[in-house]
């Protein structure tokens, strides 16, 4: 007899619906799995088998075949359990369960062998793809059901165990009621008014802030580098929905959904240690590739603490992610794709001591360790930071004296006033002054003579490339919106030109 389900397979930040095709006939009493499934659905057959028996079902001994099509796409993940055990039902005759019932409705769960069902990853993923195919509802563990059910117009159906499920399908039991979690309460955010000193970095950063873009800060050790970078979430403006679903998303197929939370509504801020491999930063992995923390970080802002001490080739990952606001990985079968729409933050110190050009203590380095030092940085990944800011050692009095200055709140709200003049202007709430296309941003931006003359003097005389020049015009855009001016001004153009090092003055400092 024949049954049929469906459940998902995960290609990067997305969720493909799998057909689960179950054949059970005359023949030796062996369980099969078909369609390119790798160790952990294989396992699938005991993990069923128990599940089947601890629900009191009993299920005829013959030759079962499990088909997942389409057959080309790699499947991998517990969660094909709950559907492999639904087609089984659906499709052996001693079980009671129509054919029919499992019609329209998509399944995913890991099984414990007394039946009870396991959280999984990716619930909101194969919620948005049940009902972008058209499909009546989702079956899922109940503690992915709030998650899933941030869907709109698709029916979730969160069970406890496989006997829920079956009564379900059967028409003997009503769904259970979702359990609604309330948004974890979060530390709070370190203030912007306890920085203390650093104007021109404390600027930079609201810039960053406002339009999304790059900073690198370089200053020595304890000069308050780490410190800024960590306000930088108390900066931002809040997510829109659509924002929280991708970050939602693409936490849940991680794996790094908080338990006791079905939507992150706060951006996120990763900061990984310099240890971490390729493939943890970039996304990758063995078996099919999970989000790195470039996609972790998507909406929000990864730091790079003393960036220097990265591997090189971990660094010039970053390149074409920082561009294309997507990481690309590809495998045999084809491009795996994750978003990356982010600010990056990034911080050194000026040389392998930290103290060259401090006015209190003399630089230990030699010329080959500056060289060296200086070398770990190539062009091409410098020339892609929109904004960079020395900060030197603060004086006594600075350290031992009031904090003084604006508060976190009351550069957000300039940051949120500036992100919506960009949302209006380019029709898009996650849209941002360094991640739109650049012939869109062009329309917004006209320069005058004296601003021409000013960025002519700094491509001729101080090496501005033409990556430079783009980013220049980016920032001077969001000083614009920071002002709460409609067109872009010679000021603003000079003020973008004074928040960017060029690579030869970097490569001085460092």
């Amino acid at each position: 007899m024949l049954a049929m389900t469906e459940s998902v397979a995960f290609v990067g930040a997305d969720a493909n619906l799998v057909r689960v095709e179950i054949d059970i006939g005359q023949g030796l009493p062996v369980f099969r799995i078909v369609g390119l499934p790798n160790a952990s659905v294989r396992e699938a057959e005991q993990r069923v088998r128990s599940a089947l028996i601890s629900s009191n079902e009993e299920y005829s001994k013959l030759r079962t075949t499990a088909n997942l099509s389409p057959g080309s796409l790699r499947k991998e993940g517990t969660h094909f359990d709950l559907a492999l055990a639904l087609g089984i039902a659906g499709a052996d005759p001693k079980i009671d369960l129509e054919p029919s019932a499992l019609q329209g409705w998509v399944c995913l769960g890991e099984l414990a062998l007394d039946g009870t069902l396991r959280p999984i990853r990716g619930a909101l993923a194969a919620a948005i793809a049940a009902k972008r195919a058209g499909r009546r509802g989702l079956i899922t563990p109940l503690s992915n059901a709030p998650e899933a059910a941030l869907v709109d117009d698709i029916e979730i159906v969160g069970i406890e165990t496989l006997r829920e499920g079956l009564d379900f399908l059967r028409g003997k039991r009503k769904p259970c009621r979702i359990p609604i979690f309330e948004a974890p309460s979060l530390p709070p955010v370190p203030d912007m008014r306890y920085v203390r000193g650093h104007a021109y970095a404390k600027r930079a950063l609201e810039v960053a802030a406002a339009g999304g873009h790059n900073l690198m800060m370089v200053g020595p050790p304890g000069s308050g580098k780490t410190m800024l970078a960590q306000r930088m979430p108390g900066l931002l403006p809040p997510m829109s929905f659509d924002e929280s679903l991708d970050v939602t998303k693409i936490h849940s197929i991680a794996g790094m959904l908080p338990a006791d939370a079905a939507l992150i509504t706060e951006r996120p801020f990763r900061a990984p240690h310099h240890n971490i491999s390729l493939a943890g930063l970039v996304g990758g992995g063995v078996g099919l590739p999970r989000p790195g923390e470039l996609s972790l970080a998507h909406h929000g802002t990864l730091f790079l603490d003393e960036v220097t001490l990265y591997r090189r080739d971990v660094l010039e990952s970053l390149r074409a992610p920082l561009e294309d606001g997507e990481v690309r990985i590809a495998r045999s079968g084809g491009v795996i794709t994750f978003p990356c729409r982010i600010s990056l933050i990034a911080a050194m110190n000026p040389c392998p001591c930290g103290f060259l050009g401090d006015t209190k203590k003399e630089c230990r380095c030699g010329e080959l360790q500056l060289q060296t030092y200086g070398a770990r940085l190539s062009g091409p990944l410098l020339d892609r930071m929109d904004l960079q800011a020395p900060m030197e050692r603060l004086t006594s009095r600075e350290l031992l004296g009031a904090p003084q200055g604006e508060n976190s709140a009351e550069v957000r709200a300039r940051v949120t006033s500036a992100r919506e003049m960009q949302s209006r202007r380019y029709g898009d709430p996650a849209l941002t002054n360094a991640s739109v296309v650049r012939s869109i941003l062009d329309q917004h931006v006209s320069l005058g003579p004296a601003a021409r003359s000013l960025l002519g003097h700094a491509i001729e005389n101080d090496s501005l490339s033409g990556r430079g020049l783009d980013r220049v015009l980016r920032v001077a855009r969001t000083l614009a919106d920071l002002e709460a001016e409609p067109a872009v001004g010679d000021g603003h153009i000079a003020q973008a030109l004074g928040l960017r090092l060029d690579r030869a003055q970097l490569r001085a400092v460092s």
